[in-house]
């Protein structure tokens, strides 16, 4: 009888570590993860970026033509600016399901409502058709980019993250931020494709929405992609030992208040510059500069496609140095570069204008968006991370990306031909970086609960 038991008790423990081996070999690997996690973002990224440059070419001329040509682009920046506005409320509700019911479903929904956003405006009629409805509707159209959107970029980088080894995370966690430079030199591309194709009373006319409508398959091949990777094993260990909290955003400001403000702040540079890049100049230099619109185009595709590399490069540096080191020179380094931006701009050579936005992309803004994912995430708890991270990582954009290119634009249309007001908002934002990344915890060896 007990050789029997014993018999049974090894053949039990034979069969469920041959299960648990079958579960993990199912399981994708943390590579797998990654890039589906960058593919999602790039494609949601493509839909969100591609409002910009529009913004900044295109929609003044469209949906805001009874104004002179620079408070038309102030106008199409501030609606531009909107989609920010209601990312922290797509972070708060998004985090919140992510937290309760789990990171992949919310990426099947924020890929969807991107989608059927950016779609959308390639259907609108202009004000020439519409008068001011049109601008109403392009104004929602954002507002639900922007909703889409703040639920997307956490869980995204929560299932590269929480799927990485421990000693990797920084580099695994950079793979979705890649997704923002690969989305700018997407609907950069298709932008730039579609202008040089196009004459500009045919862009104006009906060739803008080629690129909106593009969407539409990227969506499809997105979610295609989601479909075959598997919730995360960090968060599949809290539901199934029943640890879920009720109310996570709520949680996550209890436990976390100071990580969720450090976590804003560590956005400030990082979130402003990049928008000041890929936006502004381009308004900037082909309005008050009367540079070429392809050339800027191009010098934002080199500097987008460059980044893609230093991304990652930041990202594994981190799993070395620390995330606090690496951030904290990205944010120094802008600094150093908010006036000879704009002297590199002023010579009106293209080169010239390139190299400046190739310094402020891959190395710049590179340093602080490669190790930013895994730092954030680290900063909090597993039961309340996809809130946490949303809710600090969402509440910057208001007050750093959406107003980046709007402020640059007044600060330009105040003291113009004088670049110098641009410039020191710059550098308040980097110092903004440099004091919260100082005060926050160094989180590459330490795992939250």
């Amino acid at each position: 009888m007990l050789h029997m038991r014993i018999r049974n008790q090894g053949g039990r423990k034979m069969s469920e570590a041959i299960s648990v081996h079958q579960l993990e070999a199912r399981q994708p690997s943390h590579v797998t993860v990654a890039t589906a996690s960058l593919i999602g973002t790039a494609i949601e990224w493509y839909d969100f970026f591609l409002y910009g440059t529009a913004a900044a070419l295109i929609f003044n001329k469209l949906f805001f033509p009874t104004f002179d040509p620079m408070m038309g682009t102030l106008l199409a920046f501030a609606t531009y600016a909107l989609g920010f506005i209601a990312r922290p409320l797509g972070g708060v509700v998004f985090g919140h399901y992510g937290d309760k019911i789990g990171r992949k479903t919310m990426l099947y929904l924020t890929l969807l409502i991107m989608g059927a956003a950016t779609a959308a405006i390639g259907f609108l009629p202009t004000y020439e058709t519409a008068g001011i409805w049109a601008a109403v509707l392009l104004v929602t159209c954002r507002l639900i980019q922007g909703f889409g959107l703040g639920g997307e970029w956490g869980g995204a980088v929560l299932m590269a993250v929480e799927h990485a080894p421990a000693d990797k995370k920084g580099f695994y966690g950079s793979w979705p931020q890649l997704g923002a430079p690969l989305g700018l030199v997407l609907g950069t591309l298709v932008f730039s494709v579609v202008s040089a194709m196009l004459t500009d009373a045919q862009l104006l006319s009906w060739g803008w929405r080629i690129p909106f409508l593009f969407s539409i398959a990227l969506v499809l091949v997105g979610l295609w992609i989601r479909f075959t990777i598997a919730e995360s094993p960090e968060f599949q260990k809290v539901k199934d030992t029943k640890q879920e909290v009720k109310m996570p955003i709520v949680e996550a400001i209890r436990m976390y208040p100071k990580n969720i403000l450090l976590a804003m702040g560590a956005r400030f540079a990082e979130n402003g510059f990049f928008y000041i890049y890929a936006t502004f100049v381009l308004a900037y230099a082909t309005q008050s500069l009367g540079m070429n619109k392809q050339d800027m185009l191009n010098g934002v595709l080199i500097g987008a496609a460059i980044e893609t590399f230093t991304i990652p490069a930041f990202g594994a540096l981190s799993d070395r140095l620390g995330r606090r080191p690496i951030y904290i020179f990205g944010a120094v380094f802008s600094a150093l570069m908010s006036f000879p931006l704009f002297m590199l701009l002023s010579t009106k050579n293209p080169q010239y204008a390139w190299i400046a936005i190739v310094l402020g992309l891959a190395v710049g803004h590179a340093a602080m968006y490669g190790p930013q994912a895994s730092f954030l995430s680290e900063l909090f708890g597993t039961k309340v991370r996809y809130s946490g991270v949303s809710l600090g990582y969402n509440l910057a954009s208001i007050f750093a990306g959406a107003l980046s290119p709007l402020i640059a634009t007044g600060l330009m249309t105040a003291y113009a031909p004088a670049t110098w007001p641009i410039s020191l908002y710059m550098i308040a934002l980097a110092i903004i970086t440099i004091v919260s990344v100082y005060f926050a915890t160094e989180t590459r060896k330490i795992a939250q609960p």
